[in-house]
């Protein structure tokens, strides 16, 4: 008697901006905002009142106005479309952001403009992705967040990608694997892959 063997596609938790948007997406609107010149290299912690001369209540109340327009207006980063796009029919896709739920609309236009497949968004409103990364079984995640990165692979027990940035270059652990693009996380998938 023959029995078939059912391959479970492996699931990727992966977050959306500053690791499928370029890192550097904000700059432009923060400069013209504020008359500033900043580059990503300028940006040595995630919290950008922490490293720019806003008052952050300031900064929060312009940021929340915006972030419909930035998030519709985000480049790609260098690779994601076409490595993603490779990925689509082989594993599972499951975008999982810190956006608030009600940027759904405009996050689902801005995949379908850039013809970026998809399995699953899940906007839930903050960092704290641990939970939904569970509840979703995520295999292996994708993040710019150096916090997040450590919590997911510590709390999970997963290994997550972590897109160097100068605002994330903190250690890591064992597990928490530091790349520099896609073209890199694509052959970390590669090699993951044939070893599991």
């Amino acid at each position: 008697m023959l029995r078939s063997i059912v391959f479970m596609k492996k699931r990727f938790g992966i977050d959306i901006d500053g690791t499928v948007t370029s890192p550097d997406a904000l700059l432009p609107f923060i400069n013209n905002e504020y008359q500033l010149t900043l580059t990503l290299d300028d940006i040595t912690e995630y919290e950008l009142t922490n490293v720019i001369d806003i008052p952050p209540a300031e900064f929060y109340d312009w940021f929340t106005k915006t972030e419909p327009v930035i998030y519709a207006e985000s480049p790609l980063a260098v690779g994601a479309k076409e490595v993603l796009n490779r990925w689509k029919e082989e594993f599972e896709l499951y975008f999982i952001s810190a956006r608030s739920k009600s940027l759904l609309e405009v996050t689902n236009k801005w995949f379908n403009q850039n013809d970026i497949k998809f399995h699953h968004i899940e906007l839930i409103g903050s960092h704290h992705k641990v939970e939904t990364a569970k509840k979703y079984k995520v295999d292996l995640f994708f993040e710019d967040k150096h916090d997040n990165a450590v919590t997911i692979h510590k709390e999970l027990g997963i290994p997550v990608l972590l897109f160097d940035t100068p605002y994330n270059r903190d250690p890591i652990p064992e597990g928490v694997v530091r790349v520099k693009d896609w073209k890199e996380a694509e052959e970390w998938v590669k090699n993951w892959i044939k070893k599991s």
